[in-house]
């Protein structure tokens, strides 16, 4: 069975990212019997300027957006496209745009305990900010979180209180903005063959397919 290694390119507050994230997992359901797949989280903020305490979510939206009306059908959009793949999107719950940059950091941290560790911590700060409305700037909702997926809640209070791996987080992000990424999701397969966007299953399913195919003939031929 060939394995295809996939890099997503993501921020915590990107809706388009928790979509992409559904359908990655629909699309890796799908090819699950002909190839492996591992997954890597990788930084992105959207709004890097953002204070650490964060700022108004709504008033930042409609100034981003340019008017309430553009925020209610991008999110009515945004409802039903996360209706189709189990996500329960509350846009009203969500009172504070936060700076990701320590939620990067635990994902960071939970992916030096293994895949299946940072995918927990990635799923359920999606679904704190998303679904919940809860503060992903707030050391203890991040706290919260990194006990659930099984961290130790001690260390990672240590480390938020530190400026521990908060350069290279900056340092990734830097590196794929000069890779091209301007926006995300920004899915990187085996590192060489890019998608961008909240592409459909049946999209992604196609490219792991091609890419293992690819990677089975090119063994062949070496033999």
């Amino acid at each position: 069975m060939e394995r295809v290694t996939i890099d997503v390119v993501s921020d915590v507050v990107c809706p388009w990212c928790y979509l992409g994230k559904a359908r990655l997992e629909l699309a890796i359901a799908e090819v699950q019997d002909e190839i492996g797949v591992d997954v890597n989280w990788r930084p992105y903020r959207l709004n890097p300027d953002i204070p650490p305490d964060g700022i108004d979510h709504k008033a930042n939206l409609i100034a981003k957006l340019g008017g309430p009306e553009q925020v209610d059908r991008a999110h009515a959009m945004l409802t039903e496209l996360g209706r189709e793949v189990g996500i329960a999107f509350d846009f009203e719950a969500v009172r504070i745009s936060p700076n990701t940059l320590d939620a990067h950091r635990l994902i960071h941290w939970a992916g030096m305990e293994g895949r299946e560790v940072q995918d927990r911590v990635v799923s359920a700060l999606f679904k704190a900010n998303f679904e919940d409305g809860r503060n992903l700037g707030d050391a203890a909702v991040l706290l919260d979180i990194a006990e659930t997926a099984g961290l130790s809640r001690a260390l990672i209070q240590n480390l938020l209180i530190s400026d521990a791996d908060k350069d290279m987080v900056l340092s990734e992000i830097d590196a794929a903005q000069k890779m091209g990424v301007s926006g995300v999701p920004f899915f990187i397969f085996d590192g060489q063959y890019a998608v961008s966007g909240a592409q459909t299953p049946d999209v992604l399913a196609g490219g792991l397919l091609d890419i293992a195919r690819m990677k089975a003939e090119a063994r062949k031929s070496m033999i």
